[in-house]
């Protein structure tokens, strides 16, 4: 994350996403897959670090590799073409406002305070409960624990959508885009970004 500055000469916090060039890889189609979408690569990878199956997906689409390969719910696949490059301007400009989705960071093994926000017991006065779940057991009936009862455990590497962020710049020869606010994920994660049309 950075800031730009306005015309107004106020701050605007955004979050730097290098955007593409995404390749089109696949085509798939509602008579023959039974849905509408485009398959599409990116981060290029080198030909000695592919394996056979995939090298001989990418051949169809001009046999550059890549590290990611997504698929995208699109009206018309018809409209593509296989190793086409989609950069980020021909589909954003200033001022849209779209979804992000990305796994959030993962935290690890946490305690009910954390994970869930349990306020926990007493700091003081010989209090000897501070940051237990407490009982999460039922007593005669139903004798057992409930299910969906919220205890300690792993937290994190959620898939999360930030929704309506504003499209605040997009530098087209660095194939950058400036999204106004936080997306989820650490830096270099992989995010995908929707159009909310």
């Amino acid at each position: 994350m950075t800031r730009v500055y306005n015309e107004h000469g106020r701050s605007i916090p955004v979050t730097v996403i290098e955007a593409g060039p995404c390749t089109v890889l696949q085509k798939k189609t509602e008579d023959r897959d039974g849905y509408n979408a485009i398959q599409v690569g990116f981060l290029e990878k080198k030909e000695s670090r592919i394996n056979k199956p995939l090298s001989g997906h990418f051949k169809r689409s001009g046999g550059k590799g890549f590290y990611h390969i997504r698929e995208f719910r699109v009206a018309d696949p018809e409209a593509f073409e296989l190793g086409q490059n989609i950069s980020v301007s021909e589909i954003l400009k200033i001022g849209d406002t779209v979804h992000v989705t990305g796994r959030s960071k993962g935290r690890g093994f946490q305690g009910v305070m954390k994970r869930h926000g349990f306020s926990g017991g007493r700091a003081t006065h010989g209090s000897m409960f501070h940051r237990a779940p407490g009982s999460i057991g039922c007593s005669a009936w139903p004798s057992r624990v409930i299910k969906g009862k919220k205890l300690p455990g792993h937290m994190g590497t959620n898939k999360v959508t930030m929704k309506n962020l504003t499209v605040v710049d997009i530098r087209e020869d660095e194939n950058v885009v400036l999204l106004k606010g936080a997306v989820p994920g650490a830096k270099n994660g992989l995010i995908s970004i929707f159009t909310t049309e």
